[in-house]
């Protein structure tokens, strides 16, 4: 009698016992479990915060188009176009010494990078100079009230000194499309539109 309730004590104890280590096992695993969707949580929301950042400079970084002008004009054709820039409505600092341009025109699409600027082997360059600049900060945008100048030199006549000449020149009626994308991806477009006639003219809104 005796024996039989030890050997009953021991079969209870080592229940207990097994029961006690898949127990511990189970909090184990649901605390490596626990660990495992904190940090993957954790990498999910830097993700997206990253993402999202990116995706509103590259709507909001960008540049606007205050005015165009045409110049240089001989035989009835444009050869120097000036587009005077701001940044736009809560868009951060825009440096246009980094930013790219394409020109499609009537002869062609051309790849611009700024003057002294970004490194690369573009189709020609663009000058950048200040309009209105308080700190001098050209050819950063870091202020709404900057202005800056962005210069294009068309054709094969060096016009300007500070320019690398592209393309052929616009003649009267023709129309080009600008593209100028900023380091975040922003993008601006602005379509150039010479006037039907030239004639006496020193410069015209395009």
């Amino acid at each position: 009698m005796y024996r039989r309730e030890t050997a009953g004590r021991d079969e209870r104890g080592q229940v207990g016992i097994g029961t006690l280590i898949v127990f511990i096992a189970m909090v184990l695993v649901a605390a490596i479990a626990a660990g495992v969707l904190i940090n993957t949580s954790g990498y999910l929301q830097s993700s997206a915060l990253s993402t999202g950042q990116e995706s509103s400079d590259s709507t909001t970084n960008r540049v606007q188009v205050v005015s165009a002008t045409g110049s240089s004009l001989s035989d009835n054709e444009v050869g120097v176009v000036e587009l005077v820039v701001k940044k736009s409505p809560g868009a951060g600092n825009v440096d246009l010494g980094q930013a790219t341009i394409q020109w499609v025109g009537p002869s062609g699409s051309y790849y611009q990078l700024a003057e002294n600027g970004a490194d690369g082997s573009p189709d020609g360059r663009f000058a950048v100079s200040a309009v209105q600049d308080d700190d001098s900060s050209v050819p950063v945008l870091d202020d709404a009230a900057d202005r800056f100048t962005i210069t294009l030199d068309l054709g094969d006549a060096d016009t300007l000194d500070n320019a690398d000449t592209f393309g052929e020149e616009l003649a009267e009626g023709e129309t080009a499309t600008l593209r100028i994308t900023t380091t975040s991806g922003a993008v601006t477009i602005k379509r150039i539109v010479v006037p039907e006639t030239l004639s006496g003219s020193s410069a015209v809104s395009v």
